[in-house]
């Protein structure tokens, strides 16, 4: 396949992840195109083909797959169908982009890696934090010793819940609120400290609101320490009223940056009758509002999707990989064990028999 050739990808799913796939794909056409999406009946594939011009439509995802032309498959599925699919696309030859957590448990993760590795695809983790461009440029600074030595990192992503029901479902998602966003705040804090060995984590949790919908935690926080005495803080919430936050600190002996995803990208505005869009998660446009403009360009989504399809035709290294998801998925657990137990809990972290992170949680047990 010429390098010049655009790279063709198949997206599995419909909903609100696989739209901001596709239209990050048309965001930045010269790398890659979408050619195919499948997702059951019912459940929305036409309506998404239709809306970005995708030519195959299918109900069944194994029937892509067997299109010898798709090259790169994106997953935007719930969480406990992405290793299986992980597995059953790099059967079929096809490199993956795995949307975030990776997966459910470290023996997934441990499979989905070595199947990739067998089959000589590449396993890309769609962690788009890494591609945010104020997050970026708050990193390039750190890189070039603008704070000095940076001893604390936080992020926080906070809105009233998530946008699919199979997240209030635990034994879909894995969790609540923590596996669903925290999984950002980790990644985030692992890659801007240059990915160090982790030491512990603790973490407090709780469900606040929505009692009524899951037996997942709609708020955590969650304190992480690296080798080197860096903390990274991650903070999330299902239960903060008045539309999304997605927010970095970055503190260092010399210096100190905030960047904030939305404000600094949103037009303040007062409306009394309200209009279409404001920003994700937002519950109203009546009032006084904040409309993000370009807000897939400054998630990061479409800067992502470019790279992985770069990574395809050897153009770069991988940012964001599987091995990346596994770290996650390894604090996650201890997260939740450390706020099942109430203390610290060192890693490595591996327990046996986990079917779901949350279980850490719900039933703990001590060592």
């Amino acid at each position: 396949m010429s390098k010049k050739e655009r790279v063709k990808v198949g997206i599995i799913g419909s909903g609100f992840v696989a739209d901001i796939h596709a239209d990050s794909f048309r965001m930045m056409p010269d790398e890659a195109e979408v050619v195919a999406v499948a997702s059951p009946p019912q459940c929305g594939a036409e309506d998404l083909a239709k809306k970005y011009d995708i030519p195959r439509v299918f109900t069944d995802y194994k029937r892509m797959l067997a299109e010898d032309d798709i090259e790169m498959v994106t997953i935007a599925a719930p969480n406990y169908l992405h290793a299986q699919m992980t597995i059953d696309i790099a059967n079929a030859g096809k490199h993956v982009v795995c949307e975030k957590p990776l997966c459910m448990t470290l023996e997934e993760a441990d499979v989905m890696i070595d199947t990739c590795k067998k089959k000589g695809v590449l396993l890309m983790y769609a962690e788009e934090l890494f591609f945010t461009p104020k997050y970026v440029k708050a990193k390039q600074m750190a890189d070039e010793g603008a704070f000095g030595k940076v001893y604390m990192v936080k992020q926080s992503e906070k809105h009233f819940g998530p946008h699919a029901p199979w997240f209030w479902d635990v034994e879909k998602s894995g969790g609540g609120v923590f596996m669903d966003m925290g999984c950002h705040g980790i990644a985030f804090c692992y890659w801007f400290l240059d990915r160090p060995k982790i030491k512990n984590v603790y973490c407090q949790m709780a469900t606040h609101v929505h009692t009524d919908k899951t037996k997942g935690e709609d708020n955590s926080i969650c304190i992480i320490e690296f080798d080197g005495g860096a903390i990274g803080l991650v903070e999330d919430s299902w239960a903060r009223r008045g539309g999304m936050e997605d927010r970095i600190e970055v503190y260092g002996g010399g210096g100190v940056t905030y960047a904030d995803l939305h404000m600094g990208n949103a037009l303040p505005t007062y409306s009394e009758h309200g209009y279409g869009y404001a920003v994700e998660k937002a519950p109203s446009t009546k009032g006084w509002t904040y409309p993000a403009f370009e807000e897939l360009w400054n998630y990061g989504f479409p800067q992502e999707m470019h790279h992985f399809a770069r990574c395809v035709r050897g153009k770069e290294d991988p940012q964001a990989t599987g091995e990346d998801g596994r770290v996650v998925q390894e604090v996650l657990y201890a997260g939740y064990h450390s706020a099942g137990i109430g203390q610290k809990v060192e890693l490595p972290f591996t327990p046996k028999d986990v079917k779901t992170p949350i279980q850490l949680w719900l039933n703990p047990k001590k060592p």
